[in-house]
């Protein structure tokens, strides 16, 4: 008999572990619902129409197939479910599939999917993200299919490696079908800024074609509906309703940073040495942070409200056998990581089981609404003017609206919030009533 406590983590790992890494939440072989089976199986037959028409006659664009859904609705399982059947398929050509990604955590953990299954074994790049595809492409043979999760990252201007004007435009022209994952509430930056009327345009050209397809079942959230409305309402509209009861969903209010650190790591239920389980803190870019260079007068830029700071994400330092550890791992499984604040930037695209979010003075609560002070945020990325339609906008509002959307809807089975605007605090502990306030 095998003594069960002279276990191999490093060869079995722990269940609970497994279950809570951000591969296995992205896996391919999660059992898809209804809805997602039913997309998948219509996006089969589509990109067999779209192959067969442009194997016939020769186009200088490919096919859209669009799919649409809110954070949480299940949008990357399909992908990655779809991805990995393709790649298996006698539908299209060897080596003639491709994941792309505009977001760095999200790439590392398609590329361990991808590895695992030995995917990456003839052609490395099979996951990568849009410029270097479009880099190495440009010019060649077009591809069969490029699958694009995140899509609303997709730059619409010119930066640094990329040259071009519009990432999916310049996408269409190297491959024959492109499968594009979208959610205009998760567009964060001005560089990848679309207003609603080209975003419309977008979704009309595919629905004309029959190829949009939108998934509404909220998968990531274990929660009632009338929680995720209230999630809803009060990020994208900006109000603030009495938080409901609900038996499956913990919706707390914090009183202090403190105390929501607190919780968050005491949720997160594993010892330094076994990994993260998916629990953290996340905030607005409200707090300094240059990834290039150090502060003046900090051994790190920091979150920091009144006496209590923790680092931005990826800012503790570690030995060379704890970079070896967290190899292939997103910010969020990394261990050291329960002691820092992830942003926008690192925790986008991903499912915790528990958030803790600070809400920072970008966001402030005003005359019963929301309002968005950009002169109070430090993400230039949203902030910043752009040109759109030959003239410079301020779009910093909508931005900063979808940057707390998208933090708000982390958490599969709990969201703690902290306010750091007092009227926004006050507003937000009024609502929680005695139920909804984290003791």
């Amino acid at each position: 008999m095998v003594n069960s406590s002279a276990k191999k983590p490093d060869i079995f790992p722990d269940k609970k572990e497994i279950e809570n890494s951000a591969v296995f939440k992205a896996s391919p072989f999660h059992s898809l619902n209804k809805e997602q089976r039913e997309s998948k199986s219509e996006i089969f037959e589509k990109i067999k129409a779209a192959l067969r028409k442009q194997s016939d006659i020769a186009t200088e664009s490919g096919t859209t197939i669009f799919i649409a859904g809110q954070a949480g609705t299940g949008k990357t399982v399909l992908l990655s479910n779809l991805f990995y059947d393709l790649t298996s398929s006698d539908l299209v050509r060897k080596n003639s599939v491709y994941l792309l990604v505009n977001h760095e955590q999200q790439k590392t953990v398609y590329e361990t999917i991808a590895h695992k299954l030995g995917l990456d074994h003839d052609y490395t790049d099979i996951v990568s993200k849009p410029t270097h595809f479009i880099t190495e492409h440009t010019g060649k043979e077009k591809v069969d299919v490029v699958l694009v999760d995140e899509a609303h990252l997709l730059l619409t201007q010119g930066k640094m490696a990329y040259q071009g004007k519009n990432q999916l435009e310049d996408l269409l022209k190297l491959a024959k079908v492109v499968v594009i994952v979208f959610d205009k509430y998760q567009i964060l930056t001005t560089e990848g800024y679309m207003d609603d009327a080209a975003v419309r345009k977008l979704e009309d050209a595919a629905e004309q074609q029959g190829n949009r397809i939108e998934l509404t079942h909220q998968e990531r959230m274990v929660a009632d509906q009338s929680t995720i409305d209230w999630l809803r309402s009060f990020a994208i509209d900006g109000k603030i309703s009495p938080i409901p009861d609900d038996s499956q969903y913990k919706l707390q209010i914090a009183t202090s940073p403190e105390q929501l650190h607190a919780k968050i790591k005491a949720l997160d239920g594993f010892k330094k040495s076994d990994g993260a389980s998916l629990a953290r803190v996340l905030a607005t870019f409200d707090w300094p942070y240059v990834e290039k260079r150090k502060p003046k007068d900090d051994d790190c830029w920091r979150v920091k409200i009144g006496s209590w700071s923790l680092p931005w994400n990826l800012q503790i330092p570690l030995s060379r056998k704890e970079k070896r550890k967290n190899k292939g791992l997103a910010w969020a499984e990394q261990f050291q990581t329960i002691n820092e604040v992830g942003s926008t930037f690192t925790i986008q695209g991903f499912d915790l089981n528990y958030a803790g979010v600070i809400i920072g003075p970008s966001v402030k609560y005003r005359e019963g609404k929301l309002i968005f002070d950009k002169k109070a945020s430090k993400n230039k990325k949203a902030t910043n003017q752009r040109m759109w339609n030959n003239k410079k906008i301020d779009v910093s509002e909508e931005l900063l609206r979808n940057e707390l959307n998208v933090l708000l809807t982390r958490g599969v089975h709990g969201l703690y919030i902290y306010a750091v605007d007092e009227q926004l605090q006050q507003a937000l502990l009024s609502a929680a009533g005695n139920q909804h306030i984290l003791r």
